[in-house]
């Protein structure tokens, strides 16, 4: 089965490059395009795409509310809702805390090579997140930045075993489920089930807004 695309960018040419990158690849298929947020919010609804690539800087609706708009719509199905990757032009976006808050998968600047493209579809779609290093400093400093007052602990955080917090504590620090194995001892299996109870727990859809809690509530330090 492809994994079904939908392309959003208010730029025809940009839309038209990407689709001829997708459309080379046997799993991957375009199923629509969008130039605007208000539009890719109405062909999401019909289309059902399983991944949506999604420029932040758009004229009416932004793609950080539409994909907040996605994510909202979804409800108590935001586990099966469509995967967001940003699309940026530079990858110090002021905008990518607020898009990750919104609830996106991934980001990728504009003038990625397609082999990252590609490989980002795929691992978004497969459940992952992919947020590239310079991404997460920036991440990082922006909680840098947050006075102490502004951080809480969200509902669910004490009811994590000291495992499942050891875990979530690496996943912020952008360790892959290899890499928490290896730190910890334990197979990947074991890991990827432990890092399963903490998304449930905490009613997060991915490593992505994990990141945003360990950071958010305190548990990971930056710098630390």
């Amino acid at each position: 089965m492809s994994i079904r695309v939908l392309i959003v960018d208010d730029q025809a040419l940009l839309r038209t490059g990407f689709r001829m990158i997708l459309e080379a690849e046997p799993d991957l298929s375009v199923v629509g395009e969008a130039e605007d947020g208000r539009r890719a919010l109405e062909r999401i609804a019909h289309l059902r795409p399983d991944v949506v690539l999604m420029d932040i800087r758009m004229p009416g609706i932004d793609g950080i509310e539409a994909t907040r708009r996605l994510v909202a719509a979804a409800g108590p199905e935001a586990a099966v809702a469509p995967r967001v990757i940003i699309l940026t032009t530079f990858d110090l976006d002021e905008y990518v805390y607020d898009a990750l808050r919104a609830g996106a998968s991934g980001f990728l600047l504009k003038d990625a090579p397609p082999a990252q493209l590609l490989d980002a579809i795929r691992v978004v779609a497969a459940g992952d997140a992919l947020i590239a290093p310079s991404i997460t400093r920036r991440l990082i400093r922006e909680f840098a930045a947050r006075p102490e007052a502004t951080r809480s602990a969200p509902p669910g955080l004490a009811d994590l075993t000291p495992r499942e917090t050891e875990v979530l504590a690496l996943v912020a620090r952008g360790r892959s489920n290899a890499e928490i194995a290896s730190e910890l001892s334990v197979s990947p299996t074991t890991v990827k089930t432990h890092v399963a109870r903490v998304l449930m727990k905490l009613d997060l859809r991915d490593r992505v807004q994990a990141v945003v809690v360990a950071y958010e509530s305190g548990l990971v330090q930056p710098g630390g």
